[in-house]
């Protein structure tokens, strides 16, 4: 189920910046976002993430309480405890709290997400493939993403991502499922979030060019000898017209 609080995005994220944050000129004429801790909602414990220029570098799982690097070579020359990430988010919920008190604040408006589903590979009957869900326009940051095969709930061969943040304020996130393709099987993806009236359901099944039958292929096999065939006599009388046309032409020579 979708929780049914949501912690107050814009405040946490500026409660991040002064407490953490910085800018560092990379280049005279470009400024990049360094150690900007990024604090968002989809369960009760909420997410911490750090970015770089608007990249993600780093979320750590509140769950499992261990940090995930995006790409795995970045922790051979890095490392973050992730009960930092715990304490920081503990201290700025209790300040949250307090803010919430002593202001009166404007619920935010809940978007409508954008899903599309697309195979990471060109599909092939047979070979495994990945299918990604995107669900885009995420605001505030609360969802679910399931899989149904057939209509009905599977979890193996299931994950997602974090909620990948974007320069609109708005989020993004990405649902993944192996699968093994067949003629016979139907996808669905399905997306919950607080800007829907009821879960939205994204349909995706494989699109395999159905294979000619044999008389289909004598046709058109007969379909093309013919039309050779035919551009070959219309050539050659072309010729003989115009060998004939020159011919006469000569035999009259000039006046």
């Amino acid at each position: 189920m979708i929780p049914n609080k949501a912690w107050m995005l814009g405040v946490l994220a500026v409660m991040a910046m002064m407490t953490l944050g910085r800018a560092e000129d990379i280049e005279a004429d470009h400024v990049a976002s360094y150690g900007v801790n990024v604090y968002q909602t989809y369960d009760s414990s909420g997410q911490y993430t750090h970015e770089f220029d608007g990249d993600e570098e780093f979320y750590v799982d509140l769950k499992k309480k261990e940090t995930v690097w995006s790409l795995p070579v970045f922790s051979h020359f890095t490392s973050f405890d992730p009960q930092g990430a715990l304490g920081n988010i503990a201290a700025m919920a209790q300040g949250l709290d307090i803010l919430i008190k002593r202001f009166n604040y404007t619920a935010a408006v809940n978007e409508i997400p954008e899903v599309t589903v697309f195979p990471k590979s060109p599909v092939r009957l047979g070979q495994p493939n990945t299918l990604i869900c995107f669900v885009d326009n995420i605001f505030p940051p609360v969802t679910n993403i399931s899989w149904l095969i057939n209509g009905r709930s599977v979890t193996e061969g299931v994950s997602e991502t974090s909620f990948l943040s974007k320069s609109d304020h708005a989020f993004s996130k990405m649902g993944y499922l192996t699968f093994l393709p067949t003629a016979d099987d139907i996808y669905d993806c399905r997306v919950e979030h607080w800007g829907l009236e009821k879960p939205l359901l994204k349909h995706w099944e494989p699109k395999i060019p159905v294979p000619m039958s044999e008389l289909t292929e004598t046709v058109v096999c007969a379909l093309g000898l013919a039309i050779g065939l035919g551009g070959i006599i219309v050539g050659t009388i072309f010729i003989i017209q115009g060998l004939r046309t020159g011919g006469t032409s000569r035999q009259q020579g000039p006046l």
